[in-house]
């Protein structure tokens, strides 16, 4: 990643972060673009991009937006809304999970109370035979994420996962006791602003070790989530697999609503488990803004779109 680069993601990521700033967005709606990257605002809206997913043989990771809440009251309307969407997965017969943010169900607020609101989704998405999903946010919740995942798994709760990012030193340590626990992942570069002692900057490096735990993963046997829209790592992994035999049932390309909509139907095309993430929620400005930081050609496509 070019030093240029690199000022760009701090300065966006920077803006994340910024409460007035969010504030200020968030009363535009999903104006400037952000409908690209976001279902719509109502459970209704990411039902129906589910539906058009699974049409294409694309299954759906559903997220309701809210990470970084203030009040825990915030944290049980979040719930309640998972709840419903688990509900309405199930009865619809759409082929999807769902995404949870920690943070979203009180973590920076409450570890024990933020235990209990996710232990409830769980709990109803193994009566009705669903998946969840726990997203891992920055580095200073990874500790408490994974301590949530441990103690989940100790009360006998299998249908649940966790994501993992390779720009973390940790991530190496945590992803060989995750897999000796059995536990799937959903392995991502990463997408936060971290400081050096925890992350590393470059991107040759984060996707050096990208491909070094996507391997493991796959030797393991364990069920990974490949989370990338990389070329060259989807090349790499699909080979990789073809040539150790690994059956294709124990790995998933996972990639973003709105980003390289047509890799993902080429890839169902050609018999890969694909899963594109969709997000929802009046709360999405944070999700956008990483969206932007990701890479500079969407923030062209935001300013283009801003005059239309």
């Amino acid at each position: 990643m070019g030093r240029r680069t690199q000022l760009y993601r701090k300065m966006v990521l920077t803006l994340a972060a910024n409460r007035t700033i969010k504030s200020i967005a968030s009363r535009y709606g999903l104006h400037l673009g952000a409908r690209r990257f976001v279902a719509g605002q109502s459970m209704a809206d990411a039902i129906e991009v589910c539906r058009q997913l699974n049409k294409d043989g694309i299954a759906a990771a559903v997220d309701v937006l809210g990470e970084g809440i203030w009040r825990l009251e915030e944290a049980e309307s979040h719930k309640e809304q998972y709840i419903k969407l688990l509900s309405n997965i199930a009865e619809l017969g759409l082929d999807g999970n769902i995404s949870i943010k920690p943070t979203a169900m009180g973590l920076g607020l409450d570890w024990d109370i933020c235990y209990a609101n996710i232990r409830e989704i769980v709990h109803h998405a193994k009566e009705l035979k669903l998946f969840v999903r726990l997203d891992m946010e920055d580095s200073p919740f990874t500790t408490d994420t994974l301590a949530i995942i441990f103690k989940l798994q100790s009360e006998q709760y299998d249908c649940v996962g966790v994501a993992l990012q390779s720009s973390l030193y940790r991530t190496e340590r945590d992803m060989e006791e995750l897999t000796e626990a059995g536990i799937p992942i959903r392995l991502v570069k990463g997408a936060y602003k971290e400081p050096k002692h925890v992350a590393y900057e470059d991107m040759e490096q984060v996707v050096e070790q990208y491909l070094k735990l996507a391997k493991a993963r796959l030797d393991s046997g364990e069920h990974t989530a490949f989370a990338t829209h990389d070329d060259a790592i989807i090349t790499e992994l699909k080979e990789y697999a073809e040539t150790n035999g690994i059956s294709r049932d124990r790995y998933e390309f996972q990639m973003l609503y709105g980003v390289r909509m047509a890799l993902q139907k080429q890839l169902a095309d050609e018999g890969f488990r694909v899963r594109c993430y969709v997000p929802y929620g009046r709360m999405w400005y944070p999700y956008f803004i990483r969206r932007i930081a990701e890479r500079p050609a969407n923030a062209w496509f935001i300013l283009r779109n801003m005059w239309k």
